[in-house]
């Protein structure tokens, strides 16, 4: 959520972050500071009726042991004229406090000068890329399991509905062995590991900025007022809502693996096939905490951390530096990680990297001290990584004759060398 103060003192750049994301229309910045200024008018009134009420009660007080009864009394009827007057204030001031949030919670995070100019996925800009895209005769990844029997898409679909697949035998074994690599390798780099619930109440959402953007994608349990997470990002950042940090705190870095479920809603054709788009998945997520000083040189850290993990594994891989059209709700820098798909002759996404920089401690209310009183963090999230499609590139990369290869730095994890 964007804040106030920086929509007055920072106009120019919020509107420019804004103007990327291609809205033409930013006339409730207006709106929003308009509405501000009546809250700060009627807060003013509000303090003055307070302290004048405050004042006539010490007054009236002061009379009552003087033996003035009678004047006391008579001022007696002015205090419920304050008392009205100041209920109505709070109504007021409430009023402006909740159509200010609404504003902010539907204006999307204003993007970093470095983020492209662009509308969608075809202006992202090429950053990296470890080899060309390639050609090989093979199968695609959904046949590949069907031969070898280590995921049963039609069983899953049997069980639940399509998009939540069942692997079997070595596939189990695999998707095991990733999980266990990928969380190895971050908390490596320094990551603390948290194991946290597959569900959050209404709160976690709106902190991380699932709500109200995201709410036709998330699966809801009314019952309780739970949603089942998108990515380990909402429940491992929410750790730390409402908190006050202090210097020694930072920076914090933390990892967890989680099923992720997703509705995936208007998903359809040859681009969902297989592992390609599911309703539930297992990915490990990086989520950091940094002063605002820090969080670029950590988003370049994360970037390059994603990028390790990548090569061990083997894949041609590039990343992208997403432009303002395509970038995420919340995000004010995201770089994306494709890995090339040699069966299906596609890059197939498997990461993000972002910076949220104060939107998402903001609707956190996560802070830290300073000199000057406290400030808003900066938070930052990236996969690393999600599972589906790195499995469905190492499955048609590694794919021979004899049978899939498992590449090396997975053969302690996994216990076998070959899938045949």
């Amino acid at each position: 959520m964007l804040l106030v103060n920086d929509i007055r003192d920072q106009r120019t750049r919020i509107e420019n972050g804004l103007k990327k994301r291609n809205l033409s229309d930013l006339s409730v910045l207006d709106q929003i500071i308009e509405k501000d200024d009546l809250r700060k008018q009627t807060q003013f009134e509000l303090d003055n009726i307070l302290a004048e009420s405050n004042q006539l009660s010490k007054k009236i007080g002061e009379l009552y042991k003087s033996g003035k009864a009678n004047e006391a009394n008579e001022l007696k009827a002015k205090t419920a004229d304050f008392k009205t007057k100041s209920k109505d204030l709070q109504n007021q001031l409430n009023e402006c406090k909740t159509a200010i949030e609404e504003m902010l919670f539907q204006l999307p995070n204003a993007l970093h000068e470095s983020v492209p100019e662009g509308k969608g996925e075809d202006d992202n800009e090429e950053v990296y890329r470890s080899g060309d895209e390639y050609e090989r005769e093979g199968l695609p990844h959904w046949e590949l399991a069907q031969k070898y029997d280590i995921i049963d898409f039609e069983l899953g679909t049997k069980i639940t509905g399509a998009g939540f697949p069942v692997y079997k035998g070595k596939g189990a074994k695999l998707q095991r062995a990733l999980i266990n690599f990928f969380l190895n390798k971050n908390t490596e780099a320094g990551y603390e590991e948290f194991q946290v619930p597959h569900m959050v109440n209404e709160a976690s959402a709106r902190g991380t900025g699932q709500l109200p953007d995201k709410e036709a994608q998330m699966y809801e349990v009314p019952l309780d007022g739970f949603y089942l997470i998108p990515t380990a990002e909402v429940p491992v950042t929410n750790i730390y809502r409402d908190v006050v940090l202090e210097d020694k705190d930072f920076p914090i870095l933390m990892t967890g693996y989680t099923p992720c479920f997703r509705r995936e809603a208007g998903s359809y054709g040859k681009d969902v096939r297989g592992l390609n788009r599911l309703h539930q998945f297992d990915k490990v997520e990086i989520v950091r905490i940094e002063k605002p000083e820090n969080s670029y040189a950590a988003l370049d850290e994360m970037k390059n951390h994603v990028e390790s993990i990548l090569k061990e594994l083997g894949l041609t891989y590039r990343i992208l530096h997403l432009c303002g059209g395509d970038t995420g709700f919340a995000s004010a820098s995201t770089y994306d990680f494709e890995v090339w798909s040699s069966a299906q002759k596609r890059w197939l996404e498997v990461s993000s990297v972002s910076n949220f920089e104060t939107f998402q401690s903001n609707r956190l209310k996560l802070r830290y001290k300073t000199e000057k009183g406290t400030e808003l963090c900066h938070t930052l999230n990236g996969s690393s990584l999600a599972l589906p499609r790195v499995l469905a590139a190492l499955l048609e990369h590694y794919q021979t004759e004899k049978g899939i290869k498992i590449p090396e730095v997975l053969r302690n994890f996994c216990g076998f060398d070959l899938i045949d």
